[in-house]
């Protein structure tokens, strides 16, 4: 994989990313350009969330909805980018940023974990848009997210593409998949779909026992989302590296 992907492979296992950047409650919002600034300045990897807005465009945003960062109503792809750009997150001067005015600022100075906030059965239009900015992107760069769909599309079309399957337990009643599907991906046997090379996976399935058995062959594990030292700790037997907030991994 190193002779495919080269400096991005590498730093699949160091430094640690940080989650949303490196924000903090203070002042400094999740998925801003300044949270992305500090994880630069701070020698750490960074993990960035997209979503597709209504003129085609990618921005940074984790939730669907606009509500808890920015108090206002509507969904994200409600929006045009232009519309967005001007929205305050949390109070601060920070706005909503487009992954190209991310990637711009953070240039090669960390690696970027995109994951693609795709609803099932939507594939395509953030995938292509996304595929689109990174191609000019210059610095290291993977997809991540939970559609395994989503990975499908790029690993028939892009193959070049570092990828992640995101995966946990999948007991979450408001996922919109079947009670059946859900317990499926929680074997991870949309592993097969996805066909990802990497998996990100949340801290309480990190040791289990599918887990490992894609480690054992040679698929790394990335453990997420570390809030306390201590449980970046207890993950790191079980994974290659860890996405964290709240603290300095």
């Amino acid at each position: 994989m190193k002779a495919q992907f080269g400096e991005a492979w590498d730093l699949l296992f160091s430094p640690a990313i940080a989650h949303r950047g490196l924000w903090n409650p203070d002042g400094l919002p999740e998925n801003s350009l300044g949270a992305f600034q500090a994880a630069c300045e701070a020698g750490y990897g960074i993990e960035l969330d997209v979503h597709i807005t209504a003129d085609g465009e990618a921005v940074v945003f984790h939730d669907n909805t606009l509500k808890r960062m920015t108090g206002r109503e509507g969904r994200v792809r409600d929006y045009t980018a232009a519309d967005l750009a001007g929205v305050s997150l949390k109070g601060t001067e920070e706005t909503i940023p487009t992954l190209l005015e991310a990637l711009a600022l953070i240039g090669r100075r960390a690696m970027v974990h995109v994951e693609l906030k795709t609803p099932f059965g939507e594939v395509g239009p953030l995938e292509q848009r996304v595929h689109e900015i990174l191609m000019d992107h210059a610095g290291p760069t993977c997809v991540i997210g939970f559609n395994p769909y989503s990975h499908a599309w790029f690993a028939d079309r892009f193959p070049g593409v570092l990828r992640g399957l995101d995966s946990y337990r999948w007991n979450d009643e408001a996922t919109h998949i079947s009670p059946e599907q859900r317990k499926a991906f929680a074997r991870l046997e949309h592993v097969s779909i996805a066909r990802p090379h990497f998996l990100a996976m949340s801290l309480d399935t990190v040791a289990n026992p599918e887990v490992a058995a894609h480690r054992r062959a040679g698929m790394p594990v990335v453990a997420w989302t570390a809030r306390t030292p201590e449980q970046a700790e207890a993950a790191r037997p079980h994974c290659d590296n860890v996405i964290f907030e709240g603290f300095r991994a």
